[in-house]
C-alpha cells in the first residue's frame, strides 16, 4: 500500500484547525494496523462574538461563519500545497465540529442572519413553552437526549420564521459551502433533539407537535458517505482538484473523538473527551431510555458505525480557558504549566463546584463565580477559597475529577457497563494533574491520549471510505494504537 493523504477539518469553539493527515504502510507496534501521522496546517482562533442585547435585554452571542469558512479555505490551499511538495494528492476532505449550533439558509443558499451560538441566552423562554407541547419525559422516550437549555430544538423554538429555510448544522453549513451539496450527517443529527433514538431518523411525530416545518433538514447522511466535491470557486481558492470529495465523517466532534479511542477488541470503552466541555460515557450497541436514565440527564447519541454514545454532557475545561482568559487581561499569572504545577502543589480535600451549573455557561468573569460557587457549597473544614489562580485551578481540577467519578459510577449502574479503566482523550489527556485526580477519584486506571483524537477519528473514516484502511471500529483503533504512545496514571501516583 501507498501512502495516502488526507484531510481533516476541526473546528471547535475556541479553536479551529486544518490536518493533512498521511497513512502509511509501514506497521506499527503491534505489527497489524498502519500508522497515522498528522501535520497541522493551519490552526485560527475561533470564539463567541459579542452582538449586544436584545429587545428582553439579553446578550446576543453569534459565530462568524462566514469567517470561519475563509480559515477553512486557507487551510486546504496550505494542505494542498504541502501534499504537493510530498508528491501526494490529497485524497478527500472531513470536517467536524461542535454540536448542536445550526445556520438558516435559504432556497439561494443565503444565510438568513449570522449563526446563533449555544451559550446564547435566547433558549431561556423557549425551553418551557417546548415543554409544554411536548414534556421531557416524552422528548426522553424518543430521543434519549440529556436536557440541555441550549439542544438545539429549544434553538428553533426561539427563531420568528422557519418556513422557506433549511437548518444546516455546523459541519453539514460548511460542507454546503464546499461542495454546494445539503445533507446532515447523523451523529450530530442525533444531537438535535428531533431524531429517534430507536431508528437513527428524524422523528415525524416530533417535528408535528413541535409544528416545525417538514424538509426543515436536510436527508440524513452517514459517516464514510460523501457530501460532494468542490465547487468549482473553491477549487480555484484552494488549489485542489475540483474532483476532490468532502466525505461526511463523524462530524460531531465528540462522534470523532470516541472513534479514535484506542481500546482493545471486546475491551468494554469508558472514555472522557475532554475539552472545552468534557463527554464521559460508554459505547454501546443500543440506547438506554429508562427513566433512571433520564433522571440521571444521560444522553444517548449516534456514534460511527451505527454505535451508541452513552453519555453526559460534564462541564469542562472551559472554567479553567475562561478563568486563564481574566487572569491575563489582569496581568496575573496565566500560563498553563505555571498554574497547573502551583496548583499541583497544595493539598487535597479543597472546596469543590458543581461544574454542570448553568452558571458557568457564559463568557466573563469566571474565576469571580467559581468562588462564589465554592462558598455556597463550603467544606467540612470551612476553607475558603482564595483568589489566587492556583487555588482557583485546583479547585476546578478537584470538582472535574469528582464529577467525572460520579458519572462513571451512574453510567456503569444505568447501562450494566463497568470498565477496567477509562481512556481520556482530547486536550485534557495532556493535563497530567487533571489526569492523576481522575485517576484517584475513580479508582481506575487512567490512560491519556491521543490528544488529536478528534482529528484521527476524522482521517480514519476518510481513509476507511477511500479503502486506504478496511475493517469496522477495532480495526480503526488498532492504527491510533499503532500510531500514539499513551501514557497512563494510576490512584497510587497521586
Amino acid at each position: 500500500m501507498s501512502t495516502r493523504s488526507f484531510v481533516a477539518v476541526d473546528v471547535g469553539a475556541s479553536s479551529g484547525r486544518v490536518i493533512l493527515a498521511t497513512v502509511s504502510p509501514d506497521r506499527g507496534a503491534d505489527g497489524g494496523a498502519p500508522r497515522v501521522a498528522l501535520d497541522v496546517v493551519h490552526r485560527f482562533p475561533n470564539g463567541v462574538i459579542d452582538d449586544g442585547v436584545d429587545s428582553a435585554g439579553k446578550r446576543v452571542l453569534r459565530w462568524d461563519l462566514p469567517g470561519i469558512f475563509a480559515e477553512v479555505q486557507d487551510g486546504l490551499a496550505k494542505a494542498g500545497e504541502l501534499a504537493a511538495e510530498r508528491g501526494v494528492r490529497v485524497e478527500s476532505i472531513g470536517i467536524d465540529t461542535w454540536a448542536v449550533d445550526y445556520g438558516l439558509v435559504d432556497a439561494a443558499g443565503r444565510l438568513k442572519e449570522p449563526v446563533h451560538a449555544y451559550r446564547d441566552a435566547r433558549t431561556e423562554a423557549t425551553v418551557p413553552v417546548v415543554h409544554e407541547k411536548v414534556p421531557p419525559e416524552k422528548l426522553y422516550e424518543v430521543t434519549g437526549l440529556q436536557f440541555l437549555p441550549f439542544t438545539t430544538l429549544y434553538q428553533l423554538a426561539a427563531e420568528p420564521r422557519l418556513h422557506g429555510y433549511q437548518a444546516l448544522l455546523i459541519p453539514d453549513l460548511l460542507a454546503f459551502w464546499l461542495t454546494g451539496s445539503r445533507r446532515t450527517e447523523e451523529t450530530n443529527a442525533s444531537t438535535t433533539g428531533l431524531l429517534d433514538a430507536r431508528t437513527g431518523i428524524w422523528s415525524a411525530q416530533l417535528f408535528e407537535e413541535l409544528g416545525l416545518p417538514e424538509g426543515l433538514f436536510p436527508e440524513l447522511i452517514v459517516p464514510g458517505e460523501t457530501y460532494g466535491t468542490l465547487l468549482p470557486a473553491v477549487a480555484e481558492r484552494t488549489g485542489l482538484p475540483p474532483d476532490t470529495p468532502v466525505v461526511a465523517v463523524g462530524s460531531h466532534d465528540t462522534a470523532s473523538a470516541v472513534a479514535a479511542v484506542p481500546a482493545s477488541e471486546g475491551e468494554d470503552v469508558a472514555y472522557i473527551s475532554s475539552g472545552t466541555w468534557s463527554l464521559v460515557g460508554v459505547e454501546l450497541d443500543k440506547p438506554v431510555l429508562t427513566e433512571a436514565s433520564r433522571a440521571a440527564n444521560f444522553t444517548n447519541e449516534r456514534g460511527v458505525d451505527g454505535t451508541i454514545r452513552y453519555l453526559r454532557n460534564v462541564g469542562g475545561l472551559w472554567l479553567l480557558s475562561e478563568s486563564q482568559r481574566q487572569w491575563a487581561a489582569e496581568g496575573r499569572e496565566a500560563s498553563l504549566e505555571a498554574l497547573l504545577a502551583a496548583a499541583a502543589a497544595l493539598p487535597a480535600g479543597g472546596p469543590q463546584i458543581d461544574v454542570d451549573a448553568e452558571e458557568f455557561l457564559a463568557p466573563d468573569g469566571m474565576p469571580e463565580r467559581i468562588r462564589a460557587a465554592a462558598a455556597r457549597a463550603g467544606t467540612p473544614g470551612g476553607e475558603v477559597l482564595t483568589d489566587e489562580p492556583a487555588a482557583v485551578v485546583r479547585c476546578i481540577l478537584d470538582s472535574l475529577a469528582a464529577a467525572y467519578a460520579r458519572t462513571l459510577t451512574q453510567t456503569a449502574q444505568l447501562s450494566g457497563r463497568r470498565p477496567g479503566a477509562v481512556h481520556v482523550v482530547g486536550g485534557g489527556s495532556q493535563n497530567e494533574l487533571l489526569c492523576r485526580l481522575t485517576a484517584a477519584a475513580t479508582g481506575l486506571p487512567v490512560l491519556a491520549g491521543p490528544v488529536e483524537a478528534t482529528a484521527l477519528g476524522n482521517i480514519l473514516v476518510q481513509a476507511r471510505a477511500a479503502g486506504a484502511l478496511d475493517g469496522g471500529l477495532p480495526a480503526l483503533r488498532a492504527a491510533v494504537r499503532a500510531s500514539v504512545q499513551l501514557r497512563e496514571h494510576t490512584a497510587a501516583a497521586v
